[in-house]
């Protein structure tokens, strides 16, 4: 019927569907054969965003150093802190403690940035800085776990794996969760980046920016067809396997596994190539920079990009190792903060502005978050402690309103107002909003339940959408 109607063109389309692996034969599941579990799949409404970058800022960034200024904190340094303090992580109070860095507006839209980062600064006017995120916890693993994940507790699947299970990859030879590793595993481990309950398939896979990206995918066989023969009884044995254990997500998401690892032979060294870049690209993020930390993080940078141009749904990237520990500063501030921003602020910018000027910004959500802020008090005498009750990230791209600041801690910047309060599972829910997910409806069956991202809450942010 579809090559007699309307002269033969509804027969065309569907031969070049039928060509395209993504929409052919290997979506088609069988006894034997599997679904191609990552097969793109369409959204519950039109999407603002295709893809998401997650900077991941490892340890907690002060938010009264960033983004957030404090005059009070100015007027009252050194004094004894004049609100209720809440339990702290270490219980080793200090006195209130200004920023040892100014803050200066730009931007048409006028937004304060520190000078930690003069790079990110001139980007302002692409970003929403939300400046009342809160957490439910205080330690790094359970408040890692939180962000990544929604719950506090080890074991429920991360935001890159429920993005993955409700949209799928139009990729079928790269992953569609991918963690670029820049050094530092946060604290709570791979569990950050796990399925979960979710089918295996649906986990973050784990790249370096140099040398080997990927563990194991070397092809083993020095000739193509020796490879390929190998495959193809691999492929055999699985299909026998299957016939008699029936469906199984164990296996069915291994066989799912060894045949994208086939296919990242092939395209897991061409992504890495960065020859084909120019130059000016590589000293827009930051790759002939001095700074070894600046070269690692620019490198993770570019490799983001370039996955979003092949389709890649969701990117993390894990902080360079090599300026103490993390952004967790808990003493001598003013060095650490300031390395860990010198690795970060030339590449984050020259993403921004790359992606931007490719077209790519307005389908690409960027976010730059950690998993809480810092006191504005000192943890001894010149560090900061653990702040789930106040603190800020950005937005970026990908259906956000740029030049926007949305909400506000108190005069001290340490905990948000009530009424400007955002919570972790509100960030998920906007986060797949802009994807086009319901996140009501973005479900799993488990244990009894519908299992979701935002468990029984979050509320889209609807304030800082374009």
């Amino acid at each position: 019927m579809l090559t007699q109607c309307a002269s033969g063109f509804g027969g065309l389309s569907l031969l070049a569907l039928l060509a395209d692996k993504s929409f052919g034969a290997a979506v088609q599941s069988s006894a034997t054969t599997p679904a191609r579990p990552l097969a793109p799949r369409r959204p519950h409404f039109a999407a603002k965003a295709r893809n998401v970058i997650f900077l991941y800022m490892d340890g907690g960034p002060s938010q009264v150093d960033t983004f957030d200024p404090k005059p009070r904190l100015d007027r009252e340094h050194g004094q004894r802190f004049g609100d209720k303090i809440e339990p702290t992580q270490f219980n080793n109070i200090g006195s209130t403690l200004k920023s040892p860095w100014a803050f200066r507006q730009y931007g048409q839209s006028g937004i304060p940035v520190s000078d930690l980062f003069p790079h990110v600064a001139r980007c302002v006017d692409d970003l929403a800085v939300v400046r009342s995120m809160t957490s439910n916890f205080s330690e790094h693993t359970n408040a890692n776990y939180f962000l990544h994940t929604g719950s506090g507790l080890q074991g429920r699947p991360s935001m890159g794996a429920w993005i993955g299970y409700g949209l799928g990859s139009p990729n079928a030879d790269l992953p569609g969760f991918i963690v670029l590793n820049g050094g530092l595993i946060p604290p709570g481990g791979l569990d950050n980046f796990n399925s979960g309950f979710l089918p295996a398939s649906y986990q973050g896979s784990v790249f370096k920016p140099s040398g080997q990206a990927v563990a194991n995918v070397t092809p083993s066989e020095s000739k193509p067809e020796l490879q390929a023969a190998k495959l193809a009884l691999m492929r055999k044995l699985d299909a026998g396997v299957l016939e008699r254990f029936g469906k199984v997500d164990a296996l069915e998401s291994a066989i799912a596994n060894y045949e994208l690892a086939g296919q990242m032979q092939l395209a897991v060294p061409e992504l890495m190539n960065l020859t084909g870049e120019t130059d000016v690209t590589k000293e827009l993020y930051g790759l002939n920079s001095k700074t070894p930390g600046t070269r690692t993080f620019g490198t993770q940078c570019l490799l983001a990009r370039r996955m979003v141009e092949r389709g890649v749904r969701f990117i993390e990237l894990t902080c360079p190792s090599g300026a103490g520990d993390r952004w967790d500063q808990h003493g001598d501030l003013k060095n650490g903060h300031e390395k860990n921003s010198l690795f970060v602020d030339q590449p984050i910018a020259g993403l921004l502005t790359d992606l931007k000027g490719r077209g790519l910004l307005d389908s690409t959500l960027v976010i730059w978050a950690g998993e809480f802020g810092r006191t504005p008090f000192a943890q001894g005498s010149n560090g900061r402690d653990h702040n789930p009750f106040g603190f800020t990230i950005w937005l970026a791209g990908g259906g956000v309103k740029g030049g926007t600041i949305y909400g506000a801690t108190d005069e001290y910047g340490y905990k948000a107002l009530p009424e400007y309060k955002v919570t972790i599972h509100d960030l998920h829910a906007t986060l797949l909003h802009l994807l086009g997910l319901d996140h009501t409806q973005l479900t799993f069956r488990f244990s009894g339940r519908d299992m979701r991202l935002t468990d029984v809450h979050g509320e889209v942010l609807y304030p800082i959408l374009a």
